[in-house]
């Protein structure tokens, strides 16, 4: 039998995918500051429920709900209407960590515990019945974990949950240097797939590329494509090795 894969909503992705993200999977989304984590992130979300009919749930660790909301309008997606509709859902773990108080559906009102964490995004998955589900970013665990094995243990819980609700999922990271594309050593070994998005100077000019490291289960691209962020959002370019 064959696997079952989703479109994963990013133009140009799924063709170096060989037809998409197979369903069920957690894959790994690691890049610097600035390289598109959290759109790319949001468009998986976004598409995922108007145009494939999977509810999806954003779990935040660093930025405000209402900042994400006025980032998506920037590319037409109104992630309000969405919510209103039990389509999308955003579980609030940057309030808390913050220590600022929060009016959200799904939040941490006590203070950041990974467990009750866990519990927000089991609850909202079950309420939504949602088939996408994105953490952006662990690496906003750092900060609140003295000692990597208690950040591995964070991590691992996480993973273990995903893999228990059985959606397609993202984890986004931030890379530490050009060859240690993850922060704790441990994420590329919990995910299925490693996605890297890349920001260079080339020329004078600042351009943007994806490289597919990991995908288990299916073969991909070895190459590195560019991209661009438009006001649509994410367009993997087709010239492949750049």
């Amino acid at each position: 039998m064959g696997v079952e894969r989703i479109n994963s909503g990013i133009d140009g992705l799924d063709e170096i995918l060989g037809g998409g993200l197979l369903r069920g999977t957690c894959i790994l989304v690691a890049g610097g500051t600035g390289t598109g984590k959290t759109i790319f992130s949001m468009e998986f979300l976004v598409k995922g429920a108007i145009e494939f009919n999977e509810p999806g749930i954003l779990v935040t660790l660093e930025e405000r709900p209402d900042e994400l909301r006025r980032e998506a309008l920037n590319f037409g997606w109104d992630l309000r209407k969405l919510e209103n509709e039990n389509k999308f859902a955003i579980v609030d773990a940057a309030s808390s960590k913050a220590g600022l108080p929060t009016n959200e559906k799904y939040a941490l009102h006590r203070g950041f515990d990974v467990n009750t964490l866990a519990q927000e995004i089991y609850r909202a998955s079950k309420e939504l019945n949602a088939k996408r589900i994105v953490i952006d970013s662990i690496s906003g665990l750092e900060v609140q974990y003295e000692g990597e094995s208690s950040l591995r243990a964070a991590i691992f819980r996480l993973s273990a949950l995903l893999r228990e609700i059985n959606c397609t999922s993202l984890m986004t990271c931030e890379m530490i240097g050009p060859d240690n594309y993850t922060r704790f050593r441990i994420e590329e070994f919990i995910t299925q797939g490693v996605i890297q998005l890349d920001l260079r100077e080339e020329s004078a000019e600042l351009r943007r590329s994806i490289l597919v490291r990991k995908m288990r289960g299916t073969s991909h691209s070895l190459k590195r494509y560019p991209f661009e962020i438009s006001d649509k959002g994410l367009i993997v370019l087709p010239s492949g090795e750049i």
